[in-house]
């Protein structure tokens, strides 16, 4: 229980300081990688918990998520990548420090199962009859908070749609592919046939 117990606060406070770090970092860059850091942090304490599906998808949704999030920034902003890229060593040292705790929290979720093995188990079950932590989460969420679940969804749906609106807008200068014009060409507005005379170019 002394693992679990400084693992949740070791958990805890590089939670709060990523946090603080996302709003407080100047570069759009750190503040997207000390969001990662948040989302892992804070799946590390779900897995504490017991919560481990939780945890699964907070890392595979949200962290996936702020990916795409950070695409569609940059599409709509402008941002110059090929300056980015040059700028990839002032990075570089923030991703590493950014990784290398990651590894230690993992080292410290793996280290804490096998020293602990009790701490894996739920420390109570969310429903009687003790059910999985999946099918209690999902009889709560399709039975309980059906509707809000599905406006929820409709909601994030609306706002991937704005993205997807906001980041192709009509560009000037831009040439497009016109299928329906390619098909209706013909031979006689497509071909010129031309007598060059010896020792002249085509003009």
């Amino acid at each position: 229980m002394i693992i679990a117990t400084i693992a949740f606060y070791a958990f805890a406070a590089i939670t709060i300081c990523a946090a603080v770090m996302v709003i407080a970092a100047r570069n759009p860059v750190h503040s997207v990688l000390f969001l990662i850091l948040a989302f892992f942090s804070s799946a590390g304490l779900f897995v504490l918990a017991g919560a481990e599906f939780l945890a699964m998808i907070l890392v595979v949704v949200y962290v996936g998520a702020v990916a795409v999030l950070f695409l569609f920034v940059v599409m709509m902003l402008d941002i110059n990548l090929v300056a980015l890229r040059e700028g990839f060593l002032q990075y570089l040292p923030t991703g590493a420090v950014i990784g290398l705790v990651l590894l230690v929290e993992l080292a410290m979720v793996a280290g804490g199962w096998r020293l602990s093995p009790e701490t894996a188990a739920p420390p109570a079950s969310p429903l009687p009859g003790a059910l999985p932590n999946t099918e209690a989460l999902g009889r709560v969420l399709y039975t309980d908070y059906i509707y809000l679940f599905q406006v929820s969804g409709l909601i994030l749906l609306v706002a991937m749609i704005g993205s997807i609106v906001l980041t192709h807008r009509v560009r000037k200068g831009v040439k497009h592919q016109r299928i329906a014009d390619q098909l209706a060409r013909r031979r006689e507005d497509a071909v010129e046939l031309r007598k060059v005379a010896p020792g002249e170019g085509a003009k």
